[in-house]
Order: C-alpha cells, then sequence, then structure tokens
C-alpha cells in the first residue's frame, strides 16, 4: 500500500535525493548514537527510512554495517536509490514496508541485530507501532535491539515543545501524535523487549534502545 509523502517539512531536491532539514540536524547525534550500540557487522532493518539521510551517515561512521532502507512511500524510496547511487557503500534496493500493512512485511525472513526507526510512529497511525513491535518479535535475533529516535510523552516532565508538536500532528491527522513513552514500553515489553536504556538527544528528542530481558 503506497502513500503520499508525509513530510512535515520544506525539502530540497538534488539529482533525485531529497534533503529533510531536520535530518540534517540530527543525523550526525543520531549516528553516534547507533554507533555505540551496534555489534560489529551488525545487520540494521530501517523503517520509514525516508530521505535516507540517516542510513547515509549511519554507513558513513560505520561502514561494517548492513544497512536496509524501508519506505512505504515511493518518493522517499527513490531519494534513498538516489542517495545509496551516490555512496561507496553497497546497499541493497529499499523495501516497501508500511508498518500498519502486515502483508508488506511478509517478504522479509531473515534475521536482524537490530530495527531503528527514527520520527515515524507520531506520524503515522497506532496501528504502524503495534505493526512495527509485532515485526522486531519476528525479525529481532535474541540478542539484538529495536531502537527508537524521536519525541514522547513523558508525563509531567513533557517538554513543552512536544505537547505543541502533538497538538498540531493531531491537527493534521487525529490518528497522529507524538506517543506516549510509558505506553510504548509497555507495547514492546509485550513483544519480549523488557530492557529499557533512554537517552536523551537534543531539541527534546530521545533514543529509545529495547531489547529482550
Amino acid at each position: 500500500m503506497s502513500q503520499a509523502p508525509i513530510a512535515l517539512e520544506d525539502r530540497q531536491s538534488d539529482g533525485g535525493r531529497l534533503f529533510s532539514p531536520s535530518a540534517g540536524r540530527n543525523k550526525a547525534d543520531i549516528a553516534a548514537a547507533l554507533s555505540e550500540v551496534l555489534p560489529k557487522g551488525a545487520a540494521v532493518l530501517e523503517i520509514g527510512s525516508g530521505t535516507g539521510e540517516h542510513g547515509i551517515e549511519a554507513v558513513n561512521l560505520r561502514p561494517d554495517l548492513h544497512w536496509q532502507f524501508s519506505d512505504p512511500n515511493p518518493e522517499s524510496r527513490t531519494s534513498q536509490a538516489a542517495w545509496a547511487a551516490h555512496s561507496t557503500y553497497d546497499f541493497a534496493a529499499s523495501l516497501a514496508l508500511d508498518m500498519s500493512d502486515a502483508a508488506s512485511c511478509l517478504q522479509l525472513s531473515s534475521p536482524y541485530d537490530a530495527i531503528f526507526s527514527a520520527n515515524m510512529i507520531h506520524i503515522a497511525p497506532i496501528s504502524a507501532l503495534h505493526g512495527l513491535a509485532g515485526l522486531a518479535a519476528e525479525l529481532v535475533k535474541t540478542n539484538g535491539k529495536m531502537l527508537l529516535y524521536g519525541p514522547f510523552l513523558t508525563g509531567e516532565t513533557t517538554a513543552p515543545s512536544n505537547l505543541d508538536f502533538d497538538a498540531s500532528l493531531k491537527r493534521r491527522n487525529p490518528s497522529w501524535g507524538v506517543r506516549d513513552l510509558a505506553a510504548v514500553k509497555h507495547i514492546f515489553a509485550k513483544q519480549g523487549f523488557n530492557n529499557v536504556r533512554l537517552r536523551d538527544m537534543p531539541k527534546n528528542n530521545f533514543f529509545l534502545d529495547l531489547s529482550r530481558g
């Protein structure tokens, strides 16, 4: 099931490559966080790869990684392919995966050391979060990780900017919204991901590292 572009920002294009202002700001910090927790030679499935800049940044820092792009949006997959063509890294073709459409994931069978997703679960229905948790349970190796980056609601400590962002998302689409951190942890815990490490990131974002207990 293909989707229209879900960009919440204006993106520039060059030779098919899309440039995300937000990815430009956060990709180095995300790549550094990923580099710290991923084992050597890790196979990583990225869900909702967007422009492709996060994957490019990650393998530039860690060329030992085996990175798999995916996105339900054809324009995003085209951008990922264009970025891959400009890279010396050998990327496989991006996969058309939609976390709200279980049938799109039937093509997957190989286990991964980690699944990573940045800024996806708040611009998708809650079914996508449940789909992601189910996919992680099926595909992440026993000692592997589920890694999430983005904003979360954290009760009374929620940053005002994240509350404002949550309200703006819900005005755009009532099924969207910044997800409650405790609820997200519970959804993944039901799939066996009971070990949780939370890292503060710039601009009131978080890096959530989930693994099986």
